[in-house]
């Protein structure tokens, strides 16, 4: 069971734009092979930033809102908010070590 939340367009406002925490959202697909290699990292993400920030995944062909909202092109893509203001982003697959840092930068 993962540890990441799942994000979905009827969520997305509340969880993330309205979050008195950053956010890392990984935008993916199922069928997605570097996305698929990313998902152990996002959910070590979202263990170790438990309480500190909300860490989770927007599947984009289930919630193409958010991600035609945030023309999302090329996936993974991976980024960071804080309130409804994006922080950071990084297309393609990325280390943890990268998206640890990313995030750190954003904690109050």
């Amino acid at each position: 069971m993962s540890n990441a939340r799942a994000f979905t367009t009827e969520t997305w406002d509340e969880d993330v734009l309205r979050s008195s925490k950053p956010a890392l959202v990984d935008f993916w697909a199922v069928w997605c092979a570097p996305c698929r290699m990313m998902a152990p990292a996002i959910d070590e993400l979202a263990k170790e930033f438990d309480g500190r920030a909300s860490v989770g995944k927007l599947n984009v062909d289930d919630n193409a809102a958010v991600s035609d909202r945030y023309d999302i092109r090329g996936i993974p893509t991976v980024i960071v908010f804080k309130g409804s203001e994006i922080r950071e982003h990084v297309i393609g697959i990325t280390s943890k070590a990268n998206l640890t840092a990313m995030l750190e930068k954003h904690l109050n």
